[in-house]
């Protein structure tokens, strides 16, 4: 079955109101970690879900972490990774199948008794004097709560209630950074000239599918391009566990003439990035120059309505079987690349409702608030440092490709960034909650206030959950003394932080 981004409403509007006191809105990681905290502080709460499934990538496919430094995560990511690793007979567990992943996520919801509501796509926003009142789904379905938290990757609540964000990426002149804007370097590059046309050598003719016309800016120039996306498969060479890579419907092979073309040139690392993780598979990330990265195409995602970023989905579902089925048929490729793609396949155990195909697609970056405290390189370089830490960052600042483009004759990708060998830092607290004359009982731990190469290194899995537990820690505060999130308390939301376990400084003081 394909996967799906959007399953729209059919029917009369249900016309339910549901009172809670604390509304997650995303079933990601951090939309789970953050209803799991609420619930047992005693709080009522309810996720609404856009999918069918809970844990956004971190059951989605990444099951290969980006952990940075693992004595950095702390409280409930932590023991999501020990309860990974007591089901594989460890103390923790980091590279796991994504059903394995997926139990441990339904079990910590329904232990937590916490109602979840599936297929739900936010309509309106229902706002007075700088309050969210409620939020309505195109189901019909009302939510009123005393406080929301948008866990979404996308950051939809944040936008429809009016909050301050950005799309792409600043100029570095914006907040004096290196590594933020455009960037032409050397990773993921062409190794070999590649022609770009459509006739080589043939301007006229013009460019090959995917390749930006426009000239290269000079290096730190900010736009609005937003870094490739892609799916991150879970592949295995177990034959009686492996599904063939089929032809995708509407496969168009011109998509893949880079490829071949790159193939031609002698390269030769297409299977880069086979990722080793329990029950003998893989995580199959992007690796390259033209991997399973759609570069390009998802400038327009992050503000795209819901019909439109199911196209979006569709065209990168079927543009990454599709780099599968090429390599694996098509006989431009070497024979010996071939034999060995046939080998792999997609897994019948994971993801049985989509024949072995993620039904969430990595989106590495859409919108990301501005607010009164922006994350950017100065933290992750620790040149500057949030006092009001609710949780560490420690990852590599990343990014992946932006773009296409033609530089003397030849493709060139531009965007790649992977600067790290950097001490973990703190996440502030004020870079989840939005400006006070912006929304005052409003939660942002995923599309939190942070530059582009900021949040290239803060937007991992473990970090999500990290951030979605502490802000359901300081919703409950906000609740309790009937105060704006911007009036938490810091000293005693700390405290509680600790008692939690969260890692809040580096080095660890115990």
């Amino acid at each position: 079955m394909t996967p799906h981004y959007y399953f729209p409403h059919h029917g009369k509007p249900s016309g339910e109101v549901l009172s809670v006191d604390i509304c997650v809105y995303g079933g990601t990681s951090a939309g789970v970690t953050a209803a799991v905290q609420a619930a047992q502080l005693g709080r009522s709460v309810v996720i609404l879900n856009q999918g069918d499934h809970l844990g956004g990538m971190t059951t989605g496919g990444l099951s290969y972490t980006d952990f940075g430094n693992k004595a950095a995560v702390g409280g409930m990511a932590r023991q999501f990774y020990k309860e990974l690793g007591a089901h594989y007979g460890v103390a923790e567990e980091w590279t796991f199948e994504p059903h394995v992943a997926e139990r441990v996520i339904d079990r910590m919801v329904a232990e937590a008794k916490v109602p979840v509501r599936r297929r739900e796509f936010l309509a309106s926003v229902d706002k007075a004097d700088g309050r969210i009142r409620a939020i309505r789904m195109e189901s019909g379905l009302t939510v009123r709560a005393e406080e929301y938290i948008d866990a979404t990757y996308e950051g939809d609540l944040m936008a429809k209630a009016g909050v301050q964000f950005r799309v792409g990426r600043e100029g570095n002149v914006v907040y004096h950074e290196t590594l933020d804007g455009v960037q032409l370097r050397a990773g993921h590059q062409f190794e070999h000239a590649v022609d770009p046309y459509v006739k080589e050598r043939d301007p006229k003719s013009g460019l090959l599918p995917g390749i930006d016309p426009l000239p290269l800016e000079p290096e730190g120039t900010g736009d609005r391009r937003v870094q490739a996306y892609c799916f991150r498969l879970c592949l295995t060479q177990v034959d009686e566990n492996r599904i063939p890579f089929p032809k995708p419907h509407g496969y168009d092979r011109r998509q893949y003439t880079l490829l071949s073309r790159y193939l031609a040139a002698g390269w030769r690392d297409v299977f880069g990035k086979f990722d080793p993780i329990r029950g003998r598979k893989v995580d199959k990330n992007n690796h390259g120059a033209t991997s399973t990265d759609f570069i390009g195409m998802s400038w327009s995602y992050p503000d795209a309505g819901y019909r439109e970023r199911e196209r979006i989905f569709q065209e990168h579902f079927r543009y990454d079987l599709g780099w599968f089925y090429f390599l694996a048929n098509d006989k431009s490729v070497p024979e010996a690349i071939r034999a060995r793609m046939r080998g792999w396949g997609l897994c019948k155990d994971e993801f049985e409702d989509t024949g072995g195909w993620p039904a969430q697609l990595y989106v590495r970056e859409a919108r990301r608030m501005v607010s009164d405290v922006v994350m950017t390189e100065h933290n992750c370089r620790g040149e500057e440092a949030a006092a009001d830490s609710i949780g560490l960052a420690s990852y590599t600042m990343d990014s992946h490709n932006c773009r296409r483009l033609v530089k003397d004759g030849r493709v060139m990708n531009e965007g790649d960034v992977q600067v790290g060998g950097l001490p973990p830092y703190p996440v502030s607290y004020r870079s989840v909650v939005p400006r006070r004359e912006e929304c005052q009982n409003l939660f942002v731990p995923v599309c939190l206030s942070a530059s582009h190469i900021a949040y290239g290194s803060i937007r991992m899995e473990p970090v999500f959950m990290v951030l979605g537990q502490s802000c359901a820690l300081a919703a409950d505060l906000a609740i309790r003394d009937r105060q704006a999130v911007q009036d938490v308390r810091y000293p005693e939301l700390r405290a509680l932080l600790l008692k939690e376990g969260q890692v809040l400084e580096w080095p660890v003081r115990r």
